[in-house]
Protein backbone atom coordinates (compact mmCIF):
# COMPACT_ATOMS: atom_id res chain seq x y z
CA UNK A 1 0.00 0.00 0.00
CA UNK A 2 1.26 3.58 -0.73
CA UNK A 3 0.53 5.30 2.20
CA UNK A 4 1.91 9.03 0.82
CA UNK A 5 -0.85 8.35 -2.17
CA UNK A 6 -3.51 6.99 0.35
CA UNK A 7 -2.85 10.40 1.84
CA UNK A 8 -3.12 12.78 -0.85
CA UNK A 9 -6.49 10.65 -1.65
CA UNK A 10 -7.56 11.29 1.74
CA UNK A 11 -6.73 14.94 1.69
CA UNK A 12 -8.48 15.39 -1.69
CA UNK A 13 -11.59 13.47 -0.50
CA UNK A 14 -11.60 15.82 2.71
CA UNK A 15 -11.33 19.18 0.07
CA UNK A 16 -14.29 18.31 -1.99
CA UNK A 17 -16.40 16.40 0.81
CA UNK A 18 -16.31 18.68 3.39
CA UNK A 19 -18.64 21.50 1.81
CA UNK A 20 -20.87 18.47 1.18
CA UNK A 21 -20.78 17.54 5.04
CA UNK A 22 -21.59 20.82 5.83
CA UNK A 23 -24.33 21.22 3.66
CA UNK A 24 -25.82 17.88 4.93
CA UNK A 25 -25.06 18.89 8.24
CA UNK A 26 -27.28 21.94 7.72
CA UNK A 27 -30.16 19.37 5.79
CA UNK A 28 -30.02 16.66 8.33
CA UNK A 29 -30.19 19.57 11.12
CA UNK A 30 -33.50 20.85 9.55
CA UNK A 31 -35.04 17.74 9.70
CA UNK A 32 -34.29 16.93 13.18
CA UNK A 33 -35.71 20.84 13.62
CA UNK A 34 -38.69 19.40 11.86
CA UNK A 35 -38.95 16.30 14.47
CA UNK A 36 -38.07 18.20 17.70
CA UNK A 37 -40.68 20.73 16.98
CA UNK A 38 -43.27 18.64 16.03
CA UNK A 39 -42.70 16.38 18.76
CA UNK A 40 -43.99 19.49 20.96
CA UNK A 41 -47.65 19.10 19.67
CA UNK A 42 -47.79 15.41 20.07
CA UNK A 43 -46.51 11.57 19.57
CA UNK A 44 -49.00 11.80 16.97
CA UNK A 45 -47.82 14.74 15.03
CA UNK A 46 -44.36 12.72 15.00
CA UNK A 47 -45.90 9.61 13.86
CA UNK A 48 -47.80 11.80 10.74
CA UNK A 49 -44.25 13.86 9.28
CA UNK A 50 -42.45 10.31 9.55
CA UNK A 51 -45.19 8.51 7.75
CA UNK A 52 -45.67 11.91 5.50
CA UNK A 53 -41.75 11.79 4.62
CA UNK A 54 -42.05 8.79 3.62
CA UNK A 55 -43.63 9.44 0.51
CA UNK A 56 -41.87 12.53 0.51
CA UNK A 57 -38.62 10.77 -0.38
CA UNK A 58 -40.10 9.40 -3.85
CA UNK A 59 -39.18 12.95 -5.18
CA UNK A 60 -36.32 12.79 -3.38
CA UNK A 61 -35.16 9.46 -5.07
CA UNK A 62 -35.74 10.84 -8.48
CA UNK A 63 -34.08 13.70 -7.80
CA UNK A 64 -30.75 11.66 -6.33
CA UNK A 65 -31.41 9.26 -9.27
CA UNK A 66 -31.44 12.23 -12.01
CA UNK A 67 -28.53 14.05 -10.03
CA UNK A 68 -26.78 10.58 -10.35
CA UNK A 69 -26.46 10.62 -14.02
CA UNK A 70 -25.54 14.39 -14.09
CA UNK A 71 -22.46 13.79 -11.38
CA UNK A 72 -21.27 10.66 -13.70
CA UNK A 73 -21.23 12.66 -16.69
CA UNK A 74 -20.35 16.16 -15.54
CA UNK A 75 -17.69 14.71 -13.94
CA UNK A 76 -16.27 12.29 -16.55
CA UNK A 77 -16.31 14.86 -18.65
CA UNK A 78 -15.09 17.59 -16.84
CA UNK A 79 -12.27 15.03 -16.49
CA UNK A 80 -12.22 15.09 -20.23
CA UNK A 81 -12.10 18.89 -21.16
CA UNK A 82 -15.50 17.76 -22.72
CA UNK A 83 -17.42 21.47 -21.57
CA UNK A 84 -19.73 21.35 -24.21
CA UNK A 85 -20.60 17.71 -23.27
CA UNK A 86 -21.07 18.51 -20.10
CA UNK A 87 -23.14 22.19 -19.84
CA UNK A 88 -25.47 19.84 -22.43
CA UNK A 89 -25.76 17.20 -19.32
CA UNK A 90 -26.31 19.38 -16.81
CA UNK A 91 -29.20 21.32 -19.00
CA UNK A 92 -30.61 18.39 -19.70
CA UNK A 93 -30.52 17.00 -16.45
CA UNK A 94 -32.52 19.95 -14.35
CA UNK A 95 -35.25 19.97 -17.35
CA UNK A 96 -35.81 16.22 -16.60
CA UNK A 97 -35.83 16.52 -13.31
CA UNK A 98 -38.73 19.69 -13.43
CA UNK A 99 -40.89 18.03 -15.56
CA UNK A 100 -40.97 14.42 -13.05
CA UNK A 101 -41.95 16.70 -10.10
CA UNK A 102 -45.09 17.44 -11.74
CA UNK A 103 -46.65 13.95 -10.97
CA UNK A 104 -45.70 14.64 -7.11
CA UNK A 105 -47.88 18.12 -6.79
CA UNK A 106 -51.00 16.21 -8.24
CA UNK A 107 -50.50 13.56 -5.64
CA UNK A 108 -50.52 15.01 -2.97
CA UNK A 109 -53.17 17.50 -3.49
CA UNK A 110 -55.64 14.87 -4.64
CA UNK A 111 -54.45 11.68 -2.73
CA UNK A 112 -52.47 12.34 0.64
CA UNK A 113 -55.22 11.33 3.47
CA UNK A 114 -55.92 7.60 1.00
CA UNK A 115 -51.57 7.53 0.74
CA UNK A 116 -51.17 8.36 4.99
CA UNK A 117 -54.78 5.85 5.52
CA UNK A 118 -52.54 3.09 3.72
CA UNK A 119 -50.15 2.41 7.13
CA UNK A 120 -52.99 0.89 8.94
CA UNK A 121 -54.26 -1.01 6.30
CA UNK A 122 -51.46 -3.23 5.47
CA UNK A 123 -51.39 -4.64 8.61
CA UNK A 124 -55.58 -4.84 9.16
CA UNK A 125 -55.31 -1.97 11.45
CA UNK A 126 -57.15 1.55 11.67
CA UNK A 127 -54.84 4.49 11.21
CA UNK A 128 -55.16 7.46 14.38
CA UNK A 129 -57.54 10.10 12.46
CA UNK A 130 -54.86 12.45 13.72
CA UNK A 131 -52.28 11.22 11.97
CA UNK A 132 -54.11 10.70 8.71
CA UNK A 133 -55.26 14.29 8.90
CA UNK A 134 -51.81 15.65 9.73
CA UNK A 135 -49.92 13.89 7.54
CA UNK A 136 -52.08 14.68 4.36
CA UNK A 137 -51.72 18.52 5.05
CA UNK A 138 -47.97 18.41 5.53
CA UNK A 139 -47.54 15.98 2.43
CA UNK A 140 -49.45 18.25 -0.03
CA UNK A 141 -47.78 21.52 0.81
CA UNK A 142 -44.60 19.93 0.74
CA UNK A 143 -44.97 17.87 -2.64
CA UNK A 144 -46.16 21.07 -4.41
CA UNK A 145 -42.94 22.10 -4.39
CA UNK A 146 -41.72 18.68 -5.55
CA UNK A 147 -40.34 20.04 -9.30
CA UNK A 148 -38.18 23.00 -7.27
CA UNK A 149 -36.50 19.75 -4.87
CA UNK A 150 -35.89 18.15 -8.14
CA UNK A 151 -33.69 21.22 -9.39
CA UNK A 152 -32.12 21.73 -6.46
CA UNK A 153 -30.92 18.03 -6.41
CA UNK A 154 -29.98 17.89 -9.73
CA UNK A 155 -28.47 21.36 -10.17
CA UNK A 156 -26.33 20.60 -6.97
CA UNK A 157 -24.98 17.37 -7.90
CA UNK A 158 -24.26 18.52 -11.48
CA UNK A 159 -22.07 21.26 -10.06
CA UNK A 160 -20.45 18.85 -7.70
CA UNK A 161 -19.47 16.84 -10.83
CA UNK A 162 -17.25 19.86 -12.14
CA UNK A 163 -15.06 19.66 -8.66
CA UNK A 164 -17.27 22.99 -7.33
CA UNK A 165 -18.80 20.78 -3.92
CA UNK A 166 -18.86 24.80 -2.30
CA UNK A 167 -21.69 26.96 -4.33
CA UNK A 168 -24.26 23.96 -3.25
CA UNK A 169 -22.89 24.09 -0.08
CA UNK A 170 -23.46 27.72 0.43
CA UNK A 171 -26.91 27.91 -1.17
CA UNK A 172 -27.77 24.38 0.82
CA UNK A 173 -26.62 26.15 4.34
CA UNK A 174 -28.76 29.51 3.37
CA UNK A 175 -31.67 27.70 2.15
CA UNK A 176 -31.67 24.95 5.52
CA UNK A 177 -31.03 27.86 7.95
CA UNK A 178 -34.24 29.44 6.55
CA UNK A 179 -35.92 26.60 7.03
CA UNK A 180 -34.74 25.94 10.34
CA UNK A 181 -36.30 29.09 11.40
CA UNK A 182 -39.48 28.86 10.00
CA UNK A 183 -40.53 25.39 11.28
CA UNK A 184 -39.26 27.00 15.01
CA UNK A 185 -41.35 30.18 14.26
CA UNK A 186 -44.16 29.25 12.33
CA UNK A 187 -44.63 26.14 14.18
CA UNK A 188 -44.60 26.94 17.40
CA UNK A 189 -45.35 31.15 16.75
CA UNK A 190 -43.01 32.85 17.95
CA UNK A 191 -42.60 36.82 17.32
CA UNK A 192 -46.18 37.72 16.67
CA UNK A 193 -46.00 35.14 13.81
CA UNK A 194 -49.42 33.02 14.42
CA UNK A 195 -49.06 28.92 15.42
CA UNK A 196 -49.11 27.00 12.66
CA UNK A 197 -48.10 23.62 13.75
CA UNK A 198 -47.10 21.07 11.64
CA UNK A 199 -48.58 23.51 8.44
CA UNK A 200 -45.89 26.05 9.79
CA UNK A 201 -42.90 22.91 8.99
CA UNK A 202 -44.20 22.26 5.82
CA UNK A 203 -44.58 25.61 4.76
CA UNK A 204 -41.08 26.20 5.75
CA UNK A 205 -39.42 23.09 4.00
CA UNK A 206 -41.48 23.95 0.54
CA UNK A 207 -40.22 27.50 0.98
CA UNK A 208 -36.81 26.32 1.22
CA UNK A 209 -36.93 23.74 -2.10
CA UNK A 210 -37.76 26.90 -4.68
CA UNK A 211 -34.72 28.88 -2.65
CA UNK A 212 -32.66 26.45 -3.20
CA UNK A 213 -33.77 25.97 -7.12
CA UNK A 214 -33.76 29.05 -7.91
CA UNK A 215 -30.29 30.41 -6.21
CA UNK A 216 -28.77 26.88 -7.80
CA UNK A 217 -30.24 28.37 -11.13
CA UNK A 218 -28.56 32.07 -10.91
CA UNK A 219 -25.32 30.11 -9.93
CA UNK A 220 -25.04 28.35 -13.27
CA UNK A 221 -26.69 30.97 -15.01
CA UNK A 222 -24.22 33.43 -14.27
CA UNK A 223 -20.16 33.89 -13.72
CA UNK A 224 -20.00 31.99 -10.74
CA UNK A 225 -19.43 28.48 -11.76
CA UNK A 226 -17.76 26.39 -14.22
CA UNK A 227 -20.90 24.37 -15.13
CA UNK A 228 -23.18 26.57 -18.07
CA UNK A 229 -26.58 26.01 -19.18
CA UNK A 230 -26.48 24.74 -23.16
CA UNK A 231 -29.27 24.23 -25.73
CA UNK A 232 -30.28 20.49 -25.56
CA UNK A 233 -30.04 18.85 -28.60
CA UNK A 234 -27.98 15.51 -28.09
CA UNK A 235 -30.79 12.65 -27.73
CA UNK A 236 -27.38 10.40 -26.72
CA UNK A 237 -26.57 12.88 -23.76
CA UNK A 238 -30.72 11.82 -23.16
CA UNK A 239 -30.28 8.30 -23.37
CA UNK A 240 -27.02 8.16 -21.33
CA UNK A 241 -29.08 10.33 -18.55
CA UNK A 242 -31.50 7.91 -18.21
CA UNK A 243 -29.32 4.92 -18.49
CA UNK A 244 -27.42 6.17 -15.71
CA UNK A 245 -30.46 7.63 -13.88
CA UNK A 246 -33.40 5.34 -13.65
CA UNK A 247 -31.06 2.28 -11.93
CA UNK A 248 -30.39 4.81 -9.05
CA UNK A 249 -34.25 5.85 -9.37
CA UNK A 250 -35.24 2.04 -9.09
CA UNK A 251 -33.04 1.70 -6.23
CA UNK A 252 -34.50 4.57 -4.08
CA UNK A 253 -38.44 3.32 -4.99
CA UNK A 254 -37.27 -0.23 -4.01
CA UNK A 255 -35.87 1.37 -0.73
CA UNK A 256 -38.83 3.62 0.20
CA UNK A 257 -41.56 1.11 -0.89
CA UNK A 258 -39.70 -1.32 1.27
CA UNK A 259 -40.10 1.35 4.65
CA UNK A 260 -43.88 0.95 3.77
CA UNK A 261 -44.35 -2.50 5.17
CA UNK A 262 -41.72 -1.76 7.48
CA UNK A 263 -43.10 0.93 9.03
CA UNK A 264 -46.93 -0.66 8.88
CA UNK A 265 -45.02 -3.60 10.97
CA UNK A 266 -43.98 -1.02 13.41
CA UNK A 267 -46.52 0.49 13.97
CA UNK A 268 -48.38 -2.85 14.72
CA UNK A 269 -46.09 -2.91 17.72
CA UNK A 270 -47.16 0.23 18.73
CA UNK A 271 -47.57 3.81 18.44
CA UNK A 272 -44.02 4.26 20.65
CA UNK A 273 -42.39 1.79 18.40
CA UNK A 274 -42.94 3.50 15.38
CA UNK A 275 -42.13 7.04 16.86
CA UNK A 276 -38.91 5.30 18.12
CA UNK A 277 -37.69 3.98 15.07
CA UNK A 278 -38.12 7.85 13.36
CA UNK A 279 -36.09 8.94 16.39
CA UNK A 280 -33.29 6.38 16.56
CA UNK A 281 -33.00 6.80 12.89
CA UNK A 282 -32.83 10.46 13.00
CA UNK A 283 -30.41 10.36 16.04
CA UNK A 284 -27.74 8.45 13.42
CA UNK A 285 -28.70 10.19 10.43
CA UNK A 286 -27.63 13.54 12.62
CA UNK A 287 -24.67 12.33 13.74
CA UNK A 288 -23.12 9.84 10.66
CA UNK A 289 -25.33 11.19 7.69
CA UNK A 290 -23.00 14.34 6.51
CA UNK A 291 -19.87 12.18 6.62
CA UNK A 292 -21.70 9.30 4.42
CA UNK A 293 -23.30 11.71 2.20
CA UNK A 294 -19.72 13.55 1.63
CA UNK A 295 -17.81 10.55 0.92
CA UNK A 296 -20.46 9.56 -1.36
CA UNK A 297 -20.04 12.91 -3.49
CA UNK A 298 -16.34 12.80 -3.34
CA UNK A 299 -15.98 9.57 -4.34
CA UNK A 300 -18.45 9.89 -7.67
CA UNK A 301 -16.28 12.76 -8.49
CA UNK A 302 -13.22 11.28 -7.64
CA UNK A 303 -13.62 8.17 -10.19
CA UNK A 304 -15.61 9.95 -12.27
CA UNK A 305 -12.54 12.49 -13.45
CA UNK A 306 -9.57 10.06 -13.25
CA UNK A 307 -12.04 8.03 -15.64
CA UNK A 308 -12.81 11.03 -17.70
CA UNK A 309 -8.82 11.38 -17.68
CA UNK A 310 -8.21 8.11 -19.32
CA UNK A 311 -6.65 6.62 -15.86
CA UNK A 312 -8.98 3.59 -14.37
CA UNK A 313 -6.28 2.95 -12.16
CA UNK A 314 -6.50 5.91 -10.19
CA UNK A 315 -10.31 5.37 -10.10
CA UNK A 316 -9.84 2.14 -8.44
CA UNK A 317 -7.53 3.27 -5.98
CA UNK A 318 -9.45 6.26 -5.38
CA UNK A 319 -12.94 4.28 -4.68
CA UNK A 320 -11.02 1.85 -2.31
CA UNK A 321 -9.32 4.53 -0.71
CA UNK A 322 -12.83 6.41 0.06
CA UNK A 323 -14.13 3.31 1.12
CA UNK A 324 -11.83 2.69 4.01
CA UNK A 325 -11.67 6.23 5.22
CA UNK A 326 -15.72 5.89 5.51
CA UNK A 327 -15.21 2.79 7.31
CA UNK A 328 -12.26 3.81 9.59
CA UNK A 329 -14.53 7.49 10.82
CA UNK A 330 -18.05 6.90 10.82
CA UNK A 331 -17.62 3.17 11.91
CA UNK A 332 -15.93 5.08 15.36
CA UNK A 333 -19.11 7.40 15.45
CA UNK A 334 -20.92 4.83 15.18
CA UNK A 335 -19.29 2.73 18.21
CA UNK A 336 -19.62 6.02 19.99
CA UNK A 337 -23.55 6.38 19.26
CA UNK A 338 -24.19 3.05 20.79
CA UNK A 339 -23.18 4.40 24.12
CA UNK A 340 -24.36 7.74 23.86
CA UNK A 341 -27.55 6.56 22.68
CA UNK A 342 -29.72 7.23 25.61
CA UNK A 343 -28.51 11.46 26.03
CA UNK A 344 -28.97 12.16 22.53
CA UNK A 345 -32.40 10.23 22.28
CA UNK A 346 -33.67 12.80 25.02
CA UNK A 347 -32.79 15.59 22.88
CA UNK A 348 -35.75 14.51 20.83
CA UNK A 349 -38.40 13.11 23.49
CA UNK A 350 -39.06 12.88 26.80
CA UNK A 351 -41.78 10.03 26.51
CA UNK A 352 -40.56 7.05 28.61
CA UNK A 353 -42.04 4.47 26.16
CA UNK A 354 -40.77 6.01 22.90
CA UNK A 355 -37.18 6.94 24.60
CA UNK A 356 -36.78 3.34 25.29
CA UNK A 357 -36.92 2.02 21.45
CA UNK A 358 -35.31 5.29 19.99
CA UNK A 359 -31.96 4.05 21.81
CA UNK A 360 -32.60 0.41 21.03
CA UNK A 361 -33.04 1.54 16.92
CA UNK A 362 -30.42 4.35 17.18
CA UNK A 363 -27.63 1.83 18.89
CA UNK A 364 -28.42 -0.62 16.16
CA UNK A 365 -28.02 1.79 13.73
CA UNK A 366 -24.78 2.54 15.12
CA UNK A 367 -23.36 -0.94 15.29
CA UNK A 368 -24.66 -1.10 11.55
CA UNK A 369 -22.54 1.79 10.71
CA UNK A 370 -19.56 0.80 8.99
CA UNK A 371 -21.66 -1.32 6.46
CA UNK A 372 -23.81 1.71 5.66
CA UNK A 373 -20.81 4.36 4.95
CA UNK A 374 -18.50 1.33 2.89
CA UNK A 375 -21.94 1.09 0.90
CA UNK A 376 -22.36 4.93 0.47
CA UNK A 377 -18.98 5.29 -0.95
CA UNK A 378 -18.59 2.34 -3.11
CA UNK A 379 -21.70 3.05 -4.53
CA UNK A 380 -20.68 6.56 -5.42
CA UNK A 381 -17.54 5.14 -6.86
CA UNK A 382 -19.66 2.98 -9.18
CA UNK A 383 -21.81 6.33 -9.81
CA UNK A 384 -18.79 7.81 -11.07
CA UNK A 385 -18.12 5.63 -13.25
CA UNK A 386 -21.95 5.33 -14.55
CA UNK A 387 -22.33 1.97 -12.79
CA UNK A 388 -25.75 2.10 -11.21
CA UNK A 389 -27.20 -1.31 -11.67
CA UNK A 390 -24.85 -3.03 -8.89
CA UNK A 391 -25.99 -0.69 -6.12
CA UNK A 392 -29.64 -0.92 -7.31
CA UNK A 393 -29.26 -4.59 -6.93
CA UNK A 394 -27.36 -4.32 -3.23
CA UNK A 395 -30.33 -1.66 -1.68
CA UNK A 396 -33.00 -3.69 -3.01
CA UNK A 397 -32.04 -6.82 -2.09
CA UNK A 398 -30.81 -5.77 1.22
CA UNK A 399 -33.93 -4.05 2.10
CA UNK A 400 -36.43 -6.71 0.92
CA UNK A 401 -34.69 -9.90 2.13
CA UNK A 402 -33.48 -8.54 5.81
CA UNK A 403 -34.39 -5.03 6.14
CA UNK A 404 -38.18 -5.99 5.50
CA UNK A 405 -38.02 -9.89 4.96
CA UNK A 406 -36.26 -10.52 7.94
CA UNK A 407 -37.94 -8.53 10.15
CA UNK A 408 -41.48 -9.26 9.49
CA UNK A 409 -40.74 -12.59 9.71
CA UNK A 410 -38.79 -12.69 13.50
CA UNK A 411 -41.10 -9.88 14.38
CA UNK A 412 -44.39 -11.02 13.42
CA UNK A 413 -43.96 -14.52 12.30
CA UNK A 414 -42.03 -15.48 14.91
CA UNK A 415 -43.43 -13.02 17.47
CA UNK A 416 -40.10 -11.43 18.60
CA UNK A 417 -41.65 -8.29 18.26
CA UNK A 418 -39.33 -4.97 17.80
CA UNK A 419 -36.56 -7.00 18.83
CA UNK A 420 -37.00 -8.83 15.16
CA UNK A 421 -36.94 -5.49 13.51
CA UNK A 422 -33.58 -4.65 15.24
CA UNK A 423 -31.88 -7.75 13.76
CA UNK A 424 -33.55 -7.07 9.94
CA UNK A 425 -31.59 -3.69 10.13
CA UNK A 426 -28.66 -4.59 11.37
CA UNK A 427 -28.22 -7.34 8.91
CA UNK A 428 -29.42 -5.30 5.56
CA UNK A 429 -26.92 -3.14 6.07
CA UNK A 430 -22.94 -4.85 5.87
CA UNK A 431 -25.00 -7.41 2.92
CA UNK A 432 -25.09 -4.39 0.60
CA UNK A 433 -21.96 -3.55 1.22
CA UNK A 434 -20.89 -6.78 0.27
CA UNK A 435 -22.41 -6.85 -2.84
CA UNK A 436 -21.05 -3.24 -3.85
CA UNK A 437 -17.50 -4.50 -2.80
CA UNK A 438 -17.63 -7.28 -4.81
CA UNK A 439 -19.23 -5.25 -8.07
CA UNK A 440 -16.33 -2.80 -7.76
CA UNK A 441 -13.94 -5.79 -7.08
CA UNK A 442 -14.99 -7.91 -10.31
CA UNK A 443 -16.80 -5.96 -12.71
CA UNK A 444 -15.96 -3.89 -15.77
CA UNK A 445 -17.27 -0.49 -14.83
CA UNK A 446 -14.37 1.38 -16.29
CA UNK A 447 -15.06 -0.27 -19.56
CA UNK A 448 -18.62 0.86 -19.68
CA UNK A 449 -17.97 4.21 -18.74
CA UNK A 450 -15.51 4.44 -21.70
CA UNK A 451 -17.70 3.07 -24.12
CA UNK A 452 -20.37 5.73 -23.10
CA UNK A 453 -17.92 8.65 -23.43
CA UNK A 454 -16.87 8.02 -26.67
CA UNK A 455 -20.68 7.46 -27.75
CA UNK A 456 -21.39 10.77 -26.65
CA UNK A 457 -18.32 11.84 -27.70
CA UNK A 458 -16.37 12.65 -24.78
CA UNK A 459 -13.41 10.50 -25.00
CA UNK A 460 -9.86 12.19 -25.85
CA UNK A 461 -10.28 9.84 -28.12
CA UNK A 462 -13.98 8.90 -28.89
CA UNK A 463 -13.52 6.38 -31.69
CA UNK A 464 -11.20 4.53 -29.43
CA UNK A 465 -12.32 2.68 -26.15
CA UNK A 466 -9.74 1.06 -24.25
CA UNK A 467 -10.39 -2.18 -22.60
CA UNK A 468 -9.65 -1.54 -18.72
CA UNK A 469 -9.14 -4.95 -16.47
CA UNK A 470 -10.88 -5.78 -13.57
CA UNK A 471 -8.99 -6.15 -10.30
CA UNK A 472 -8.37 -9.76 -10.46
CA UNK A 473 -6.57 -9.85 -14.10
CA UNK A 474 -3.96 -7.29 -12.35
CA UNK A 475 -0.98 -7.82 -10.90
Amino acid sequence: MDRRRLRDVWKRVFTLAWPVMAEQTFRTAMRTTDIVVTALFSPAAVVAIGLADLYARFPLRIGLGLGGGAIALSSQDTGAGATATRDEAVTQAILLGAVAGVPFVLFGVFLGEVAIDAFGRIVGQETPREVVVLGSVYLAIVFATAPARHVALVGARALQGTGDTRTPMYVNVLANSVNISGSVVLGLGLFGFPRLEIVGVGLSTAAANVLTAGLLCAAIWGPWTEAEFALPSDLTITRQLLRVSTPRMLEGFGSEIAEFPFNALLLGFGEAVNAGFQIGRRVYQQVTGPLSRGYNVAASILVGQALGAGDPEAARFNGWAVAGLGVLTVGAIGLGLVALAPWLVALFTSDPETVAYAVDFARVYGIAGAGLVCFSALSGSLQGASETRIPLVARVSGMFVFFLGASWLLGRTLGLGPTGAYAGVLLAYPWMALVVAWGFAYTGWATRAAEMMASRGSAADADAVVEFPAEEDRD
